[in-house]
């Protein structure tokens, strides 16, 4: 089974995959931040970077894909494929032509330091696509968690919560 958790900059993902994969026995697999040689520079100068970016995400969720694919592990991502092709470089084609103080907050609290830098507009506009894309989502079973009033990473029974509605959704439970 393969589990991928979805989301704006930010929003847990990361954090949410861990305790996942550590409460339920699941083989966690990240997006691939701390290697990327062009993260730090995209943030700096998305004009520049953006393409360079987007290619190296492309190939590194696909090589994953493949990897998870070649084991019969329940495993739980960081981030899919969907949102490289459907909101980041749409995004960034539309922000790049010159075309929300909750997530800013949340950047600041959980984030990693070169997302502090991101601007208010890119952001919303990433989250815009998000909406969007899961309006129309039908590759799949999804499950919409709102986390502006939960916080699974510092709370238990938040946490349990999460667990809860993933199961019901995963096993019928609920």
């Amino acid at each position: 089974m393969h589990i991928a958790v979805a989301g704006n900059i930010g929003s847990g993902k990361t954090t949410l995959t861990s305790l996942l994969a550590k409460n339920l026995k699941w083989d966690p697999h990240y997006e691939d931040v701390d290697d990327n040689p062009y993260l730090n520079d995209f943030y700096e100068d998305m004009q520049r970077w953006s393409f360079n970016l987007q290619i190296y995400f492309l190939n590194s969720r696909f090589n994953q894909i493949l990897k998870i694919r070649k084991t019969n592990k329940t495993v739980v991502q960081d981030r899919t494929i969907y949102e490289d092709a459907f909101i980041f470089a749409p995004n960034l084609h539309a922000y790049l032509r010159g075309s929300v103080p909750a997530l800013v907050n949340q950047i600041q609290k959980r984030g990693r330091a070169y997302e502090n830098s991101i601007r208010l507009d890119y952001l919303k506009r990433l989250n815009e696509r998000y909406e969007a894309w899961i309006s129309q989502y039908e590759a799949g079973k999804l499950l919409v968690i709102d986390i502006d009033d939960i916080n699974f990473a510092e709370n238990a029974e938040h946490l349990g919560m999460v667990i809860n509605k993933i199961n019901g959704e995963l096993h019928g439970l609920f």
